[in-house]
């Protein structure tokens, strides 16, 4: 039996690799403008960084980890998200040393154990951003206006960004209490699940698939109803500094991000172009992760991005993007003693910096023809007896069919310079 890929993990083939080097690009370019440096994180993560950092209550901790024990009998876990091993990287590096605020950007591959569908895998990647140490809304309102220039950049359609406050340490609790009088009166309806996080934390409940439990939740009472004089305040900063960005938004009191560790700020960026799964970005503020992870209470803001969901919205979107690369030339031969300058040849073409290829299969020269043309060469370099005693080669426009002589040593003027 042939061995396949796990479920819920892609193979990207060239012609696709390339569409995936065009969004990297574009993100790197933007964070260049925006002024976040790269991180890069281990794959693998102690699992109790992710119970505390992102909480024991949500579907992520519960349900999806791919946790294991290793040799040794510690237990790690396949990173399920971005941000909380980052903030451990940040504070175990001593990155604050360097001055505040501290602007990262990173390009990850993520896992978690849920049921495959378009856009939603269990091996998936993603774009992230971070601000740490800065509790000034204009931190959230940077980490915003970059995945609005990012994606509007790109050109995703029908793409809108809604924005919240979930609150903080302050003003939660009175909020847990209508919560949990409004739940209450709906336990009989709600799902298992739902029924477990009615005791320990009732907003995870706005995160259920289930339709009824969703419909429940609907009327349910807003946070920002809730909200004390400081979150009140931010909020309102917040939406200032977006319409002084020029960042369009409206305010949606249903977001509640899936993960514990948010306060203050939530947002969504959403498309049109999937349906039901119309989020590609996400984020908020979370001021306490880097002190529940065993740091100082350093406050942080971020988002991260699904590089998967982003290509299949820049698709539907009708979004230009690169094919397969095509080599500049091939370089056909006939005859060993043509074989060995044809090498030369080759050699000279890609110190030159053009893109050239021979075939490897020694085929005759009607079938090395053929595959110029499978591989897409923009031209033909052609060496037999006539060429080698002449010193001349022929370049042949694979696309014209258009064909001209040129010395050996003017070969790659002639390709590089069409």
């Amino acid at each position: 039996m042939q061995i396949q890929a796990p479920k819920g993990t892609k193979d990207r083939l060239p012609g696709q690799v390339e569409r995936w080097q065009f969004v990297e690009a574009a993100f790197r370019e933007c964070a260049r403008r925006f002024g976040f440096a790269e991180i890069r994180t281990p794959v693998i993560e102690h699992t109790e960084l992710f119970a505390r950092g992102i909480g024991d209550t949500t579907d992520v901790v519960e349900k999806q980890m791919y946790t294991f024990e290793d040799f040794g009998g510690r237990s790690l876990t396949l990173r399920p998200e971005g941000t909380a091993g980052v903030a451990r990287a940040y504070l175990e590096n001593k990155v604050y040393a360097d001055g505040r605020p501290t602007k990262l950007w990173y390009e990850i591959g993520c896992y978690r154990y849920e049921k495959p569908q378009a856009g939603r895998l269990r091996e998936f990647h993603q774009f992230g951003v971070e601000i740490f140490g800065s509790g000034d809304m204009l931190a959230d309102a940077e980490v915003i206006a970059f995945g609005d220039v990012f994606l509007r950049g790109l050109g995703v359609k029908e793409l809108s960004l809604r924005v919240n406050s979930i609150g903080c340490p302050v003003c939660r609790p009175d909020y847990r209490k209508h919560l949990m009088v409004y739940f209450g009166e709906h336990l009989g309806e709600l799902c298992g699940t739902c029924n477990g996080r009615y005791e320990r934390n009732p907003m995870r409940i706005f995160d259920c698939k289930s339709p009824v439990c969703q419909g429940i939740a609907a009327g349910a009472p807003v946070m920002l109803d809730s909200l004390c004089g400081g979150c009140e305040a931010d909020f309102a900063a917040l939406r200032e500094n977006l319409g002084a960005l020029g960042v369009d938004y409206e305010v949606d009191a249903r977001i509640v991000r899936g993960l514990d560790y948010y306060t203050k700020t939530a947002f969504e960026f959403v498309s049109g172009q999937l349906g039901a799964q119309d989020t590609v970005c996400g984020g908020g503020r979370y001021d306490h992760l880097l002190k529940a992870i065993g740091g100082d209470d350093i406050p942080g803001v971020g988002f991260g991005l699904g590089i998967e969901r982003l290509l299949l919205m820049l698709e539907a979107s009708g979004v230009a993007m690169p094919d397969a690369a095509v080599p500049d030339a091939l370089v056909v031969y006939m005859g060993d003693e043509a074989r060995v300058r044809a090498l030369s040849l080759l050699r000279g073409l890609r110190e030159a910096g053009l893109s050239a290829e021979m075939d490897v299969c020694a085929r005759n020269m009607k079938g090395q023809f053929k595959h110029a043309d499978r591989v897409g060469a923009r031209f033909a370099v052609v060496l037999g007896e006539e060429e080698l005693a002449s010193g001349m080669a022929k370049v042949k426009d694979m696309q014209t069919g258009e064909q001209q002589e040129c010395a050996f040593a003017d070969v790659a003027g002639v390709v590089g310079g069409a």
